[in-house]
């Protein structure tokens, strides 16, 4: 994931992420459970507005090709496809939901 020199711990927390999956993917297979990654891009939540500052928030999301902040509504379907009967050959994946931005 995208390092920042401001962002150091969180960004190796989701290289962390990325990478603990893929092993506990090949781990629990045997049992037939699969374990998948959803990485999104800025998302907007309740969380936003009362964690930053006004000026902040305005800027939030703005950094994304598509000029705007995720809906949580946008992410839903990749949570619903990783659960469903058609994606039970998905496993040890990353769905990057993005806007567009890479994260790598």
């Amino acid at each position: 994931y995208k390092p920042s020199p401001t962002l150091l711990p969180y960004s190796a927390t989701k290289g962390a992420i990325v990478t603990f999956t893929e092993g506990l993917a090949q781990d629990v297979i045997q049992y037939g459970l699969r374990a998948n990654v959803v990485a999104p891009g800025p998302v907007w939540t309740p969380i936003i507005p009362a964690s930053m500052e006004a000026e902040t928030v305005s800027q939030f999301g703005l950094q994304s090709p598509t000029g705007r902040p995720g809906q949580p509504v946008e992410l839903a379907p990749a949570f619903v496809f990783l659960a469903s009967d058609e994606a039970s050959y998905v496993n040890g994946s990353s769905i990057d939901i993005t806007g567009g931005q890479p994260v790598g």
